[in-house]
């Protein structure tokens, strides 16, 4: 297969180096596994979420993003409890569905795609609804890119003493984030974003005195988060069922080389230099972003079809043939596609896409 470059949220494009770690078979019950691998791996996780990470501890689970997600809300979520989810976009509302499915009790409230979640209107609400007693945000909404307010979000919620899930699927290690400060008791993401591993599992970082409140609460086997947590505690490192022990592997090769590339803050440096020259390289062609800078993240871009009459389709087929693989657009008012700034890209790529493009037929 002719190799490409993935500009998507995830899967991305990783390094030789993550790659390569996948290339040795490792046994689930081995010590080097478990305690050197796994065991390193929460750990550092915890380090990465905090400067202050004495409060919280991390489970790994495996599946994807979505897993962790449903995990989380059918282990924390009570009898006699109440949700609140905000949503301006796919992953705010798939939120809703899974409280659907497990007969949760919830609020949700929509905001338009292309508008932050209202601080004011999240503060009126809580105000006016004291049953409410647990609130979840996504903080990168990748339907469009847009970032939402998460510090004044997690103000507001804290202020009303309710406890703050946050699905950082497509920012954690991306962009500073420090869950003491914010004071997020649960924060989910997966192996296959801005750490730069691969598909496989993702992860909970979790405020260990909301995490023991979550003992017998879920009403799944495999999705039991304290369960999966206890096991993981008592046996240093061991998953209660078959671990996906290649893309551990390369998940710790990835943190590895997270740090040496000089931690989130560099990274999110390079994200957003790729955003800028992607950004300022497809206006110079007459493409408009959906979103207007200031609420725009530096991890994926929507872009507006440039014209009535646009094939995203040959568009995409012709990029793909040179190198190049984006994203189809996803919300329904506007014809949009995507472009993911994260991964093992750089600047010097951007440039490169963008004289592709302005060579392309569109």
């Amino acid at each position: 297969m002719k190799p490409y470059i993935l500009l998507t949220p995830g899967p991305l494009t990783t390094t030789e180096t993550v790659k390569e770690a996948m290339m040795t078979d490792w046994c689930t019950w081995d010590e080097d596994y478990n305690v050197h691998i796994v065991e390193e791996i929460r750990n550092s996780l915890v380090a990465l979420s905090s400067r202050h990470p004495d409060e919280y501890t991390s489970i790994l689970l495996q599946g994807s993003g979505t897993y962790c997600v449903e995990a989380v809300i059918g282990s924390t979520i009570k009898p006699g409890d109440k949700l609140l989810i905000l949503s301006n976009g796919a992953y705010g509302d798939r939120m809703g569905n899974i409280a659907e499915y497990h007969g949760i009790d919830y609020d949700l409230l929509a905001f338009d795609e292309t508008e932050q979640i209202s601080v004011s209107y999240v503060d009126d609400y809580l105000a006016h609804n004291a049953d409410i007693t647990h609130v979840a945000i996504v903080h990168c909404e990748t339907t469009t890119g847009i970032l939402n307010p998460l510090k004044d979000i997690a103000h507001i919620v804290k202020v009303y003493g309710k406890r703050l899930i946050v699905d950082a699927m497509s920012s954690f290690g991306g962009i500073p984030i420090d869950l003491q400060e914010l004071g997020v008791d649960f924060m989910i993401s997966s192996a296959n974003k801005c750490i730069q591993g691969v598909p496989g599992f993702g992860f909970i970082i979790a405020r260990k005195s909301e995490l023991m409140r979550c003992r017998g609460v879920s009403k799944s086997l495999s999705l039991d988060i304290y369960d999966q947590w206890e096991t993981m505690e008592k046996g240093h490192g061991k998953w209660r069922f078959t671990s996906p022990t290649h893309v551990v592997r390369a998940f710790k090769q990835a943190m590895e080389e997270l740090t040496e590339e000089g931690g989130v803050t560099a990274r999110y440096k390079r994200y957003c230099e790729n955003h800028d020259v992607l950004v300022n390289g497809m206006r110079t062609l007459g493409f408009e972003t959906l979103l207007p800078d200031e609420v725009q993240s530096p991890i994926i871009t929507s872009f507006l079809y440039p014209h009535k009459g646009f094939d995203f389709k040959s568009f995409y087929v012709q990029l793909k043939e040179k190198g190049f693989v984006i994203y189809p657009g996803k919300i329904s008012k506007a014809d949009t596609f995507r472009i993911g700034n994260i991964g093992d890209v750089y600047p010097d790529d951007f440039v490169r896409l963008i004289e592709t493009i302005r060579g392309c037929r569109y």
